[in-house]
């Protein structure tokens, strides 16, 4: 009897250890999945994979936002302008988070950073839904060469077509297609 007792109680761990790690598993796809719906700019399909809404934060900047779904789906449209690339280029889960090393370039990143931008991110989840996406370290970013070109650019606008001023804080899909505009026209200008 007693061997019995200690067989199922060992089968029953082996069970629960087995449901755990079909939900870490899941949470290491659903990360990726989300990464690959920001490659792809898939509006229809970010949405099965958050909660309502969505908390944004830049550690090194001290900056967060937080998205509704309806927002987020927004922001994906004007980031889809771009035409982005996103690349993970290592991810792994910890402690019912996933972390990963994302590299991002699109129109906008070439023309202000002329390379890639690298971070390291956190994604937290509730369940199978991402809650939030922490950007905890900029592996590279040049900020002093971002600014330099996107001060640039706004100066040069603001003097040869105001009538695009103001795309630099409209995260639209309109937003970004003036944020496009924009940059072919500063670069055009010679």
């Amino acid at each position: 009897m007693n061997k019995f007792t200690v067989l199922l109680l060992l089968i029953t761990i082996g069970i629960i250890s087995c449901k755990n790690s079909e939900k870490e598993i899941d949470k290491l796809e659903i990360a990726k999945k989300y990464y690959k719906i920001l490659d792809k700019s898939d509006v229809t399909g970010i949405e099965t994979l958050l909660t309502d809404s969505l908390l944004t934060k830049e550690t090194e900047y001290d900056y967060e936002q937080t998205f509704s779904k309806k927002e987020y789906v927004e922001w994906l449209k004007w980031d889809s302008v771009f035409e982005p690339t996103y690349k993970i280029l290592e991810i792994g889960q910890e402690n019912g988070t996933v972390k990963a090393k994302i590299s991002k370039t699109d129109k906008r990143i070439s023309f202000l950073h002329k390379e890639p931008i690298v971070t390291d991110q956190v994604i937290h989840f509730d369940k199978d839904k991402i809650t939030s996406i922490e950007t905890t370290k900029y592996v590279i970013f040049n900020d002093s060469v971002f600014v330099k070109n996107r001060d640039g650019l706004l100066n040069w606008i603001d003097k040869n077509h105001p009538e695009l001023n103001g795309f630099i804080h409209d995260q639209t899909k309109t937003g970004g297609m003036k944020y496009l505009k924009a940059i072919e026209l500063y670069e055009n200008k010679k």
